[in-house]
C-alpha cells in the first residue's frame, strides 16, 4: 500500500501520533493560570530588561514567558510522540511504563528514548546505565539502547567510560542518535529525514479534520493579570512584582 506521508508507518497511526501531541499542547495552554504562572518566581527584573532592549510591549512579553513556560511542559510529549510513532513501526512496540520506551516484539532490542542529549544527569544516566544492562543481562540477544533524539552528532556507538567516578562497559549496551535509531528500526537510513519531511503536511492534513471549535484552549493567566490592573491601576510588569514580591521591601507601594 502507498503511504501519503512515510513508508514505515502506516498513515492512520501518524495521524494519531499527530493527535496525541496536540491534545498535550491544548492540554498545556488550558492549565496556565496566573497561581501556575507564579509557581515559579517571575523575574520581573528580567521582564523589565525584555521590554526596554527588545522593543517589546509588557502584554507581549508576559505572553512570550507564558509560551515559554508551556514549551518546557511540552518538551516530554515530544519524546513521547517519537515513543509513539516508533511503536508504530512493524515488529517494535511502545513500553507503556513497563521500564522501558520501546522493545522489539521478540525481545532482541530494547531502548530508553530521551528527546535532547543534555536532558540526564550523571546520577540519571549511571541509573539507566544500569537498567539497560540489567534488560541486556536478563535478554542474551537483545542490544539495549540510549536513544538521543537530537543529538550532537550522528552515531552508533558502544556505550562505555566512566559515571560518577565507576567505569561501565557491556557488550550489548549502546548510545545512538536520532537519526541512526529511526534508520534502524526501519532498515531506512533516511527515515528521521522523511519524518520530518512528512510533519508539515500531516500536521496541516490533521488540523483541517478537526473542529476549530475543538482547539480553543487557552491559558488564563494574562486576562487574570489583566483584570487585576483595572482596579489597581498598576502596569502589568508592576501587578506581576506586587504579586510575588508584595512582601519585599518597598514593593508594598505597587
Amino acid at each position: 500500500m502507498k503511504h501519503k506521508y512515510v513508508e514505515f508507518i502506516s498513515d492512520e497511526h501518524f495521524l494519531n501520533c499527530i493527535e496525541n501531541l496536540h491534545a498535550s499542547y491544548e492540554k498545556a495552554k488550558e492549565s496556565i493560570s496566573k497561581n501556575k504562572f507564579y509557581k515559579n518566581k517571575i523575574d520581573t527584573i528580567k521582564l523589565t530588561f525584555d521590554t526596554k532592549f527588545n522593543n517589546i510591549d509588557e502584554k507581549n512579553i508576559v505572553e512570550t514567558e507564558i509560551l515559554r513556560q508551556i514549551d518546557k511542559s511540552i518538551n516530554n510529549s515530544i519524546g513521547t510522540f517519537h515513543e509513539q510513532i516508533l511503536g508504530g513501526i512493524k515488529g517494535y512496540e511502545v513500553g507503556k511504563l513497563s521500564g522501558f520506551d520501546i522493545k522489539a516484539n521478540d525481545n532482541t532490542l530494547f531502548a530508553d528514548i530521551k528527546n535532547k542529549h543534555n536532558t540526564m544527569n550523571s546520577s540519571a544516566a549511571e541509573a539507566l546505565f544500569q537498567k539497560l544492562a540489567r534488560y541486556a543481562d536478563a535478554y542474551k540477544q537483545a542490544k539495549c539502547y540510549w536513544v538521543q533524539i537530537l543529538a550532537k552528532s550522528s552515531f552508533n556507538e558502544h556505550w562505555k567510560g566512566d559515571i560518577n567516578g565507576k567505569e561501565y562497559s557491556h557488550s550489548r549496551v549502546f548510545k545512538i542518535s536520532g537519526d541512526q535509531f529511526y534508520a534502524l528500526l526501519t532498515d531506512r537510513d533516511n527515515a528521521f529525514y522523511e519524518l520530518y519531511k512528512a510533519l508539515p503536511l500531516a500536521i496541516n492534513d490533521f488540523l483541517s479534520s478537526i473542529d476549530k471549535k475543538e482547539s480553543k484552549a487557552k491559558n488564563s493567566a494574562l486576562s487574570e493579570i489583566i483584570d487585576e490592573t483595572k482596579p489597581t491601576k498598576r502596569s502589568i510588569l508592576d501587578q506581576i512584582s506586587f504579586d510575588n514580591y508584595c512582601y519585599y521591601q518597598g514593593f508594598d507601594r505597587l
